[in-house]
């Protein structure tokens, strides 16, 4: 031993480079395995978080996962900055007013049944209920997507679809920003004018940061840049602005949407997301997995009921919400009778929401709201494909012959 300990040494940074490595490769090996049973690489890197992670091996403990924290608002910036690429003006003058309506009516219908039915049924607070009805009005677009792509369905059921899912998490944001600005003003015991107003100030000042940063990131990176100068101020932008966001105790969620929506709109540059998209999977990587590792299985027993009851309330009023706009805004059949089953999946950006959310609450009102949203996000993961499969062959969007192993193998 004293030979090796001339070799190696182990202090702060050495357990620091391990401790990513290990999270890389258990989130990579675990998709491996995920992917026999077709589910989404999102689901794969929770389960290898809740595997390493304090619940069962205990490779890495709680002052460890406490340590990546940072990551949280890193992942969430790149997401709301990816979110703000569908917010096209043009785009959404021309075919997306209808979306945007049926995208209130299905964001709504889940945020208002999860509130009032939770708070009903399980007696809990109403600060927890309302950030669990806006966690919940969120869609996860990946597992339709797949399902569409693999499938190969078009038409304008399939064009609802990709409007809605794009404008849902959008609605999230939005929602969620205004939740944690009104908690934290309460957050006192009493309510001024003043602590109601501060935090919508400091919330309103992040957006004005994120419509100028969008400004100077265009004069910055122009198209006759090397991919790699514009992906690293792309990245000083981002991580930049959410560092101003933590220092003002917002969220970067709005700030990083408008900036990436706002960029859409002042350029045509499309490539600059696609850039994004090969730097992004390692750090959304991290922050997933290090999600798993805050999944108390200790937990999952005391709330099961609540994590089931959470899962089918939100189906339901995803369900009844865009029945309800579909019938409202005059839209066809299939939307009106299908669309809500396409809107079950839910992870990405609930799990982000879940992390902030826990900043907002009591300790053990925060374990309890992140062990609702990562149990039943693999209950979503698990179910998400199926029901996005049944709603796009109900539809008339896949046949019985383009789902045939002939046809998938032509296409």
């Amino acid at each position: 031993m004293e030979l090796l300990s001339h070799f190696i040494t182990i202090h702060g940074n050495t357990t620091s480079i391990l401790l990513l490595a290990l999270i890389l490769a258990a989130g990579f090996l675990m998709t491996r395995v995920t992917k026999l049973a077709k589910m989404p690489h999102v689901t794969g890197y929770l389960f290898a978080g809740i595997l390493i992670g304090p619940s069962l091996l205990g490779w890495v403990g709680p002052e460890m996962v406490q340590s990546l924290d940072f990551i949280t608002d890193i992942a969430l910036a790149i997401i709301a900055f990816s979110v703000g690429k569908f917010f096209k003006l043009s785009e959404l003058k021309s075919n997306g007013i209808k979306s945007v309506g049926l995208t209130l009516f299905e964001a709504l219908g889940a945020l208002v049944a999860v509130t009032l039915l939770m708070r009903l049924i399980f007696s809990l607070s109403w600060p927890f209920c309302l950030l669990l009805g806006v966690i919940g009005s969120t869609t996860s677009s990946a597992s339709t997507l797949m399902t569409i792509r693999q499938y190969n369905a078009k038409g304008v059921f399939v064009d609802t679809i990709l409007q809605v899912t794009a404008l849902d998490n959008a609605f999230a944001l939005i929602a969620f920003n205004v939740c944690a600005a009104f908690l934290a003003a309460i957050d006192t015991g009493h309510i001024s004018l003043f602590l109601l107003i501060l935090p919508l100030v400091k919330n309103f000042i992040s957006i004005l940061l994120g419509f100028g940063t969008a400004f100077v990131l265009k004069f910055l990176i122009a198209k006759r840049n090397s991919d790699d100068h514009r992906l690293v101020v792309l990245m000083i932008a981002i991580v930049g602005l959410a560092g101003v966001c933590s220092a003002l105790s917002v969220s970067p969620l709005l700030a990083c949407m408008v900036l990436g929506g706002t960029y859409r709109n002042i350029s045509d540059d499309e490539q600059l997301f696609r850039l994004l998209n090969f730097f992004a999977p390692p750090v959304l990587l991290i922050f997933f997995v290090v999600s798993g590792m805050k999944l108390d299985l200790q937990m999952i027993r005391i709330t099961g009921v609540m994590g089931v009851s959470y899962f089918l309330i939100r189906i339901i009023g995803k369900y009844l919400g865009s029945f309800a706009g579909a019938t409202a805004l005059g839209l066809e059949k299939p939307v009106r009778n299908y669309l809500g089953m396409a809107l079950t999946p839910q992870a990405g950006v609930s799990i982000g929401l879940a992390a902030l959310g826990q900043r907002l609450l009591p300790s053990d009102s925060a374990m309890l709201l992140n062990t609702i949203i990562l149990s039943s996000a693999v209950l979503y993961e698990m179910t998400g494909p199926a029901l996005a499969k049944a709603s796009l062959y109900l539809s008339g969007a896949i046949t019985k012959e383009s789902s045939s192993p002939k046809a998938l193998s032509a296409s």
